[in-house]
């Protein structure tokens, strides 16, 4: 219709888009509220019950008075605007969250103020603001009809005399708290005192709400300008001009203040003065943040703030609407220059409770009813879930999640900007004696029977805190209050202002002192972003195309760039979402105009850089305090909205008089007249001769400078202060399935494919912004959980692969490929990610909540079934035996049985783990570790009886194919190796199954000596552990010891048959599954090989047979092991005439152990692994030198006597000694002296160690402590220079060589830049 049009044609550029009236519809009469009804149908499914009785019929158990009835949209003016298309189920369903509520003249019927939103899925919002107050029931009808139904109710409780508690409480009306408190104590109080209604002598009073729906949150001048219309009705003499007046005025005649403006307009009896924030200062926030802060306190506020940057499930608690709308939006506004990305609904309805099993991240608020223990809510979930009951200033936080960097000193500095406005710090704590008053007289629950005087100072106190010493010296004389009447609300201030107006100046500049503290903190932490935005893509629709498969951020870097206390809390954050979004903003500010929440941060990050030039590696973790702020607490900004309040920019024309019928809409008091819709669904036209005073040459200059500075909001919808830069406006019309607006010609630009992308491939889980209010019937509600299980999949998918791509990376990195792009803190948050994923999937459509844990419930249940079945089949004759996996090793090590029960018991006797939570994330570890994540899960879903008795048929893992994709998906990550389980708990105590297997061929299979064995790895070791005799295998319990790196093997050399050839030691963890080999292929014996009764072995991690799973076959490079007989050039009585590398080989083999050990200590700490491998593993830096000295060694065999490299140590030490003794050293120079000694030195310590080592061991030691102590290459020379060498060593041995040896030092120069330490299994009883 042209009306429509024509009204909604400038409807960006308006201050409010529509004006609302709901109520009771006296046509239709009284009607059951059917969102309570189907209240009823969902809680009766969520428990267990049959839905269909306990929704049928009505509940005559409670008063009429305290039921819900339906309420409707009276009216809305206009009929409907192009931008913002009217929607009907969810205005009237948020305007009345509970529904219509009834009153007589006894009760309360203080009118009550809230706010809400609503998030499209754009992520574009509207806001409401609703004036909720009591009028008279005319109808008789009515009146006859709730008579009718409180005489019913008497009928069926003809003993109540006071109201029954209601199995509904949580649908009542909106005030129902008020009058649900201590009931009047006489006996013979009146029916309607008690909740009871008489019609022949009692008044009967229904609610109504006006509500403005507005582009952006003005919330104190639409509070003021409803407040004045109800003003307006109740007065005793009528408003200066019709309702409709000021309706059309605010509808049509009064624009949005321009950026950096302020603009006044008239409401029905004072004027009104709102202002937005210009382009470069933070976004508009009119909520006021100090109240936020007074409800939670500074430390609660500060982990509900890190728990919304983690993005974890926040449930807000409140009796009070407009608590729940402040909080949420207070802490929304904190989050500046990012942004929520997923669910966020501050006014959760009673109906829409199902959403809360939503399995992704929410922030919605929850009504409760006063007296309702916290206890008694049942949540979905709650593993994730940060829940914050307002009333009660309290909050309960998930377990387990890093907290935000310099906490104390951040508390600290909020804390003195609240004192500076008189506001404590502690949550609920008395802020100032005026909020006090009026907190109590909120709390009180019966204001509505307070006498006059207390009423009037409730009303006098309400935004006005310079009255605190007049109240108190009032109580002190004896003043009654309503003198003071004149100098109240609207009384001067300071500057001429009201006190109104002072106070909501105070408000804003809070509002603006506490977020910039915020935006300060965020300012430090991120001031070097932009150097690690990846930016590969040549254009803009490029990018879009290959999104999911770019790397947009480099994490490791910008991670390593971070002070170290900084990094558990960044880490998990830049997983988020919201940091996600954030970067992907920046990219396509390449190409589009830069996002605002953008482009006002790097102008933040630019200025800083200005004022303090600091190179990015020079971070310190120094709490930085906020700049902006000078020693008044005063900013720019602060005094930029004190100058716009000074100096109006803008003043909006004056209501008028309309072309309107006489006699309709005539005004009768404490009535809210029908306005007449013809005068309100049309905007001023061109000839109308009130839009002539819009055309003024001041208004054309403003509106022309406006243009110039891109700052009007045109049909490209550019929200200056809002969540999204759209800049196509078909998004509202493919959500609404609405006809199209006319467009303009489109730009040439990706808007279009940038706004597909950001609804579509950005969001994870985030399918719903908000549950659409219009159907809410059972179908619809499958319909979302369906969307949810959708996203759900999609995220595992995600996960999964990012999981396996970053890990994957690492391990080329090992092998030589590439840069490392991990570290172990982002591994674990990844690993921790995933754990909140399966809490999710698990929390989904579960039929009743048992425990904080989902995925640990269903485990019990599960636990108990089988245990049960493994009772009966042991009384049962035939018993199947349980299922076993194949051993590790096919050589001695028994089978390990895989069982889902055995690894929950691991977990059920780990007394460190005090939660279900945490056992549950414990068993995810331990599985993932043991490769058996997909399929112990699918074994636990495989008891499909079990499934459906604890889940609905809707919930995510009754959906067949979707189970089976996530199983796959999670089957992908037996690809790699995670050490997630034994790196995290390290204090448990953990059972080891060590087993000694000879070579029986050319050996004793039995000894008659005592073996012993040590274990060590990189988290400590067993100590000696005593083997018994020719048993050769045992199992000890020690505390964790990590990766193992070493074993020690030994024994006492006693008895006729002592020599022992050892093949391989196996050790295994007997909870984790590890087992790890060490290879010997040795002698230990005196007299035999070179005489060791104990060697130090070198462990690799065992594969699995090949017959096992095929997932679990695949895994990460072996690590080195021990040098087995195979290796060693040095002919002993076993080896023949083995393989013997050149000269080049042997020098590249020194040259990549040297490498491998630089690279080791260029890696972060947490990240090096074991650097006893590289000294000593196969193909490590002791294994290198000893080819080097083998080559060109004479070891020809005299009486059938081998000669090993320790031979000519020995030798060149005893000459050197000798020589020393003769005086022959007396002339050589001092530093080759010393160097001289300390060779000696070291030789002697090493043999005269009670250890009984062989000649190789010993060889092996010295270079160790030679690297240690930066002395390798102070010998060589010594030994080079000794005659010895010309008797041992042909002429073309590698040693005698000076320019290879030249070669050599310098190559092991570069290894005294790292500090080298020693396993204590290596240099035990060493004494230097």
């Amino acid at each position: 219709m042209s009306g429509t049009n024509a009204a909604s044609g400038a409807a960006p550029c308006r201050f409010a888009h529509y004006f609302v009236i709901c109520g009771i519809d006296t046509e239709t009469g009284l009607e059951p509220d059917e969102l309570a009804a189907l209240y009823q149908w969902l809680e009766a499914d969520r428990q267990g019950r049959d839905p269909d009785t306990a929704a049928a019929g009505e509940n005559f158990e409670q008063s009429p008075l305290k039921r819900t009835f339906k309420s409707k949209v009276l009216a809305h003016y206009p009929e409907n605007v192009e931008w913002n298309p009217f929607d009907q189920d969810a205005v009237n369903m948020l305007c009345m969250p509970k529904g219509l509520s009834f009153r007589t003249q006894a009760d309360s019927r203080e009118p009550q103020f809230h706010s809400f939103l609503i998030t499209r899925e754009d992520g574009s919002r509207t806001y409401g603001f609703v004036h909720t107050f009591y009028e008279e029931v005319t109808s008789p009808q009515i009146c006859s009809a709730m008579q009718t139904l409180y005489q019913m109710h008497q009928a069926e409780n003809p003993s109540s005399a006071t109201p029954s508690s209601s199995s509904s409480s949580s649908m009542d009306s909106l005030a129902s708290s008020l009058d649900e408190a201590d009931s009047p104590s006489s006996s013979s109080c009146r029916s309607a005192a008690c909740g009871g209604y008489d019609a022949s002598r009692d008044t009967l009073y229904v609610s109504k709400a006006l509500c403005l729906i507005t582009p952006m949150p003005f919330m104190h001048a639409c509070r003021r300008f409803l407040s004045q219309m109800h003003r307006a009705v109740t007065a005793a003499s009528p408003p200066p001009l019709p309702l409709e007046s000021y309706v059309h005025n605010i509808l049509y005649e009064v624009p949005l203040p321009p950026p950096g403006r302020s603009l006044k307009f008239h409401g029905v009896y004072e004027p009104i003065v709102c202002q937005r924030p210009g382009p470069g200062e933070l976004p508009l926030a009119d909520f006021p943040l100090g109240q936020t802060f007074t409800l939670l306190g500074v430390e609660n506020l500060v982990q509900l703030f890190n728990c919304t940057l983690l993005e974890m499930q926040i449930l807000l608690y409140s009796q009070d609407y407009q608590r729940l709308m402040t909080v949420a939006e207070g802490i929304t506004t904190l989050l500046f220059p990012f942004q929520w990305q997923h669910v966020y609904v501050p006014i959760l309805p009673a109906s829409l409770l199902h959403f809360l099993d939503a399995p992704v991240p929410y922030l919605m608020g929850l009504q409760s009813k006063e007296g309702t223990d916290r206890s008694k809510l049942e949540l979905p979930q709650e593993a994730n879930l940060c829940f914050v009951d307002i009333d009660n200033h309290c909050i309960e936080l998930p377990e387990d999640f890093p907290q935000f960097p310099n906490k104390p000193e951040f508390i600290q500095e909020l804390s003195e900007v609240l004192l500076r406005y008189g506001i404590s710090p502690v949550g609920g704590a008395p802020p100032t004696s005026s909020q006090q008053a009026l907190r109590e007289l909120e709390d009180d629950g019966r204001n509505g029977n307070l006498g006059g005087e207390q009423l009037a100072v409730l009303e006098l106190l309400q935004g006005n805190a310079t009255l605190e010493r007049l109240q108190a010296l009032a109580k002190r004389t004896g003043v009654r209050v309503e003198a003071l009447r004149g100098v109240g609300g609207e009384g001067e201030g300071q500057g001429g202002r009201t006190t109104v107006e002072e106070e909501e100046l105070r408000n804003a500049k809070l509002n603006v002192q506490l977020r910039e503290v915020f935006a300060s903190r965020f300012t430090t932490m991120f001031a070097d972003y932009e150097a690690f935005v990846i930016q590969s893509a040549p254009d803009l629709e490029s990018w879009l195309t290959n999104r999911e498969q770019m790397h947009n951020f480099d994490k490791a870097s910008f991670l390593s760039d971070q002070p170290e206390p900084y990094l558990p809390f960044l880490s998990h954050f830049i997983e988020t979402q919201m940091f996600a979004t954030f970067i992907d903003n920046k990219i396509m500010s390449q190409w589009e105009e830069k996002e605002p929440l953008l482009r006002v941060f790097d102008g933040r990050i630019d200025k800083a850089r200005l004022y303090n030039v600091r190179a990015p590696s020079l971070r310190s973790s120094n709490y930085q305090r906020c700049t902006v702020l000078k020693e008044s607490g005063e900013s720019e900004e602060t005094q930029a909205i004190e100058q716009r309040l000074m100096k109006i920019d803008h003043t909006a024309i004056h209501p008028h008089l309309l072309d309107m019928k006489i006699g309709q809409g005539k005004y009768e008091q404490g009535f809210f007249p029908k306005l007449q819709s013809d005068v309100l669904s049309v905007g001023p036209t061109n000839n109308n001769r009130w839009s002539n005073r819009t055309a003024t040459a001041q208004r054309r200059k403003d509106r022309h400078r406006q243009q110039t500075e891109h700052l009007t909001l045109d049909n490209d919808l550019k929200e200056v202060e809002g969540c999204l830069v759209l800049q196509n406006s078909m998004a509202f019309w493919e959500w609404d399935k609405a006809s199209p607006p006319p467009l303009k010609p489109p730009k040439k630009s990706a808007s279009e494919c940038c706004l597909k992308y950001m609804q579509e491939a950005r969001s994870l889980g985030k399918n719903l912004r908000q549950p659409k209010l219009s159907d809410l019937s059972p179908a619809v509600i499958a319909q979302t959980n369906w969307k949810f299980v959708e996203g759900l999949l999609k995220e595992c998918r995600m996960k999964t692969k990012r999981m396996l791509v970053e890990k994957m990376g690492r391990e080329a990195v090992e092998l030589g490929h590439g840069e490392a792009n991990i570290t172990g803190l982002e591994e674990n948050t990844l690993i921790a990610s995933l754990c909140d994923l399966l809490e999710r999937i698990w929390s989904h459509g579960l039929q009743v909540k048992q425990g904080k844990s989902a995925l640990w419930s269903h485990l019990l249940h599960y636990q108990a079934r089988e245990e049960k079945l493994e009772q009966q089949q042991a009384e049962s004759p035939v018993s199947n035996g349980p299922e076993r996996r194949k051993s590790e090793s096919s050589i001695g090590m028994p089978s390990l049985r895989a069982s889902v029960i055995q690894d929950m018991r691991h977990i059920q006797s780990m007394g460190e783990i005090k939660t279900d939570v945490g056992r549950a994330r414990a068993w995810i570890r331990l599985s993932l570790e043991k490769k058996l994540l997909s399929q112990h899960l699918k074994q636990l879903l495989s008891r499909q009886a079990l499934t459906k008795k604890l889940y609905k048929r809707y919930a995510f893992l009754r959906c067949e194919e979707e189970k089976e994709q996530f199983l796959f998906h999670l089957l992908s990550l037996n690809t790699v190796d995670y050490f997630c389980f034994t790196s995290v708990f390290t204090t448990i105590m953990i059972p080891y199954r060590a087993v000694i297997i000879p070579i029986k061929k050319l050996s004793n299979a039995m000894t008659t000596s005592n073996p012993w064995v040590c274990v060590s790895g990189e988290l400590g070791d067993s100590g000696v552990r005593q083997i018994t005799k020719n048993i050769l295998e045992m199992t000890f319990d020690c505390q964790n010891l990590g990766k193992l790196t070493t074993v020690q093997l030994g024994h006492d050399n006693s008895g006729l048959l002592a020599k022992w050839l050892v093949d391989c030691v196996m050790v295994r963890n007997e909870i984790t599954g590890h087992t790890y080999k060490f290879p010997c292929g040795r002698w230990l014996g005196k007299g035999v090989d070179d005489g060791s009764l104990e060697r130090v072995l070198i462990g690799e991690l065992a594969l699995p047979n090949a017959d096992e799973d095929f997932g679990r076959g695949c895994r990460t490079p072996d690590m080195q092991h021990s040098p087995g007989q195979t290796r060693r050039v040095s002919i002993t009585s076993m080896g023949g005439r083995g393989y013997k590398p050149t000269s080049a080989q042997i020098q590249e083999a020194i040259g990549e152990a040297v490498n491998s050990i630089c690279k080791h200590f260029h890696k972060p700490e947490k990240e090096r692994g074991s650097l006893t491998i590289l000294l000593c593993g196969e193909v490590g830096l002791v294994g290198a030198l000893e080819l080097f000295f083998h080559n060109g060694f004479k070891s020809a065999r005299l009486f059938q006597k081998t000669v090993f490299v320790w031979d000519f140590v020995e030798k060149a030490v005893a000459y050197m000694e000798s020589a020393d003794q003769m005086g022959d050293m007396q002339e050589t120079a001092e530093p080759l002296g010393l160097t001289c000694v300390s060779l000696c030195h070291y030789v002697s310590a090493i043999n005269s160690s009670p250890r009984n080592i062989g000649k190789d061991g010993k060889f092996q030691l010295l270079v160790c402590l030679g690297a240690r102590d930066r002395l390798l290459i102070q010998w060589l020379p010594l030994l080079v220079e000794c005659p010895v060498i010309q008797r041992m060593y042909e002429e073309s041995a590698l040693l005698r060589d000076r320019t290879t040896v030249n070669a050599l030092i310098a190559v092991l120069q570069t290894l005294h830049d790292f500090p080298i330490t020693l396993e204590a299994s290596l240099v035990k009883g060493i004494d230097l």
